[in-house]
């Protein structure tokens, strides 16, 4: 077994694994950006590196940064948790290359499987249903074009690299289908590093079925069961169950066994998990993780099978211990993504903040899977999920009953949370009867709902504290020696300073070092002119700037794409007129307030 692993990610599923590499005697690395020198995954650790700015190109998806990180650490094996590299087989083949381990698939394995096109084609070989489409990419919108008129209208553009919905984008109809294609192939290499795009039927109301799986270096390949993740808004899961509760026990036995057999051809070891679209009694396979996933929680549950310890063992060269028949599902298991979004604003992000409250849920049947404590703030550089919650119960009734005792415990306050949405979905008759499908919550949920859901469970307005007036001198220190980080933080409140210091994990406490206010001071961006001033209502990066000095633009037109926490979100004119000043450029990083846009 390993003695040491260099996690490389952050938040809870960094946390997730270093727990399962504790249980098994093995100690931990954190890699981290700078706008995450203060978070949990870092607390966690038993040492940790800075590999770069926020920007999660010059940091999290840096190759080098994080081999060197490994080599300096001297860990014997990397664990790429989801999201960044964790797909990223030319990642996975420079690991297999140094002296470390890769804890996942091989990177061929990961090439086989990991680009959707050629896993479409391995799994037609190995006789498992796909939706009809494309085994090789398009380049022009002409081809896609072909392809609707082949297949009819609407089809998707999907990202040969993507998942979790980045890349993919739905065409209704001819005169969409350049603009679309355009996005995905942009989203593509933005999240993945791959422009490369096919085209597939899209089926209208289908439910999202997952079949994780475990495959050793010795050729055994096990499943867990399914998994259903059917709610979804755009395209993001949202609330994730297993068993689900639409698959006859035929299905459910057909579509398991396609897994096994789609895996076991393309030569897979480690875990992963087989997506597949199940509409009118029928399933087509889509698409395989190559990875942990974000809801690999729920499977654990109701089978009892630590995912990610298997995922150290199956590394270390270790056989899988249990047949296909050992495998029991027990009762039912929810999980309920906390994201710091407004669902009342169509789930918009949070612009940031304090966590000023954090008071999780606890009792029988419920795990609570994070990273974040009281007191820290929101980093909203990356991804809007700060927790997941996961009920577990003798059955989904029960399991639903205890979801609305733990949800209503749950105290978060500082930002808002899409809490209020889960509470409200507990309650909802579709849900419930386990009838939703993909399109439920995008098309067919009344949106007035959610608004009433987030007024009535949604965080109070905040009000000012008394002490906010009182002086508060900050002061914060990070010491990185060979590029190891040390911390030492100083905060003063009407008393003397008081060093702390930092750089490992705290175990027995939970209350973050005090953090400084940011110091680093963008330069300074001149705004010419009284016109109306386009602001960033959140914190992100500049996908695209569609104007230019000069231009004439009205009423509700686009001027920029800003991407916050993995999803584009148009910037508009509030009014018509002559753009005067473009003060971003493609690619930029802007906070909250920022000047993007000056219309006279």
């Amino acid at each position: 077994m390993f003695s040491k692993v260099l996690v490389a990610n952050r938040g809870e599923i960094a946390v997730r694994v270093m727990r399962a590499c504790e249980e098994l005697g093995i100690r931990t690395v954190a890699v981290y950006s700078d706008a995450d020198k203060h978070s949990g995954h870092v607390r966690y650790a038993d040492e940790a590196y800075n590999i770069g700015p926020a920007r999660a190109a010059d940091s999290y998806l840096d190759h080098e940064a994080v081999i060197e990180a490994g080599r300096k650490a001297g860990a014997d094996a990397i664990h790429p948790g989801y999201g960044f590299l964790a797909e990223n087989a030319t990642f996975a083949a420079k690991v297999g290359e140094s002296e470390m381990k890769w804890i996942g698939p091989s990177a061929a394995a990961m090439e086989r499987l990991g680009e959707k096109t050629k896993a479409r084609a391995l799994m037609q070989e190995a006789d498992v249903p796909v939706v009809p489409g494309t085994t090789e990419p398009v380049e022009s919108a002409d081809e896609v074009k072909e392809i609707a008129d082949e297949y009819g209208y609407p089809v998707a553009i999907k990202a040969e690299g993507g998942g979790g919905g980045r890349g993919l984008k739905v065409v209704h109809s001819e005169d969409e289908v350049e603009d679309q294609l355009a996005t995905a192939q942009r989203e593509g290499e933005a999240y993945f590093d791959n422009a490369s795009v096919y085209v597939e039927k899209y089926l209208e109301a289908p439910r999202h079925i997952e079949v994780q799986i475990l495959a050793d270096e010795h050729g055994n390949v096990r499943h867990l069961g399914e998994r259903d993740c059917s709610l979804q808004r755009r395209h993001q899961k949202v609330i994730e169950e297993a068993p689900s509760p639409a698959l006859t026990e035929d299905l459910r036995e057909r579509i398991g066994e396609a897994a096994r057999r789609g895996v076991k051809a393309a030569d897979y070891a480690n875990a992963g998990t087989v997506e597949f679209l199940v509409e009118d009694g029928e399933f087509y396979f889509m698409e395989v993780n190559t990875r942990i996933q974000v809801e690999h929680c729920v499977t654990e549950q109701v089978t009892g099978i630590d995912i990610v310890k298997w995922q150290l063992r199956v590394a270390a060269g270790e056989e899988l211990d249990f047949a296909q028949d050992d495998v029991e599902i027990d009762g039912h298991a929810i999980e309920f993504r906390i994201n710091a979004e407004n669902a009342a604003q169509n789930f918009a992000p949070a612009p940031g903040g304090k966590l000023e409250t954090y008071d999780p849920p606890g009792g029988i049947g419920v795990r609570m899977d994070d990273a974040l404590r009281q007191g820290d703030d929101l980093v909203t550089d990356y991804d809007s999920m700060i927790a997941k919650l996961i009920v577990t119960a003798g059955d989904r009734d029960e399991c639903i009953t205890r979801s609305e005792r733990a949800l209503a415990e749950f105290e978060v306050e500082g930002f808002h949370t899409i809490i209020p949405f889960h509470r409200l979905m507990l309650t909802d008759e579709k849900f419930c009867a386990g009838e939703h499908t993909t399109k439920y919550l995008d098309e067919e949920l009344d949106k007035e709902r959610i608004k009433q859901a987030v007024a009535e469970w949604g965080p109070a307005e905040s009000e000012s504290e008394e002490d906010d007036d009182e002086e508060v001198t900050e002061r914060d220190f990070t010491v990185e020696v060979n590029g190891k980080r040390f911390q030492v933080s100083l905060e003063e409140r009407g008393a003397p300073a008081i060093p702390v210091s930092g750089g490992g994990r705290n175990k027995g406490s939970s209350q973050r070092p005090p953090q400084a206010k940011q110091s680093e001071e963008k330069e300074e961006v001149v705004v010419e002119g009284d016109g109306e001033r386009v602001e960033a209502e959140m914190q992100g990066t500049i996908l695209s700037v569609n104007v230019s000095e000069g231009d004439e633009v009205a009423s509700g037109d686009v001027v920029c794409v800003l991407e916050a926490m993995k999803m584009e979100n148009d910037v508009v004119a509030s009014r018509g007129g002559t753009v005067s000043q473009v003060l971003v450029g493609e690619g930029e990083s802007v906070d909250m307030g920022d000047v993007l846009v000056v219309i006279e």
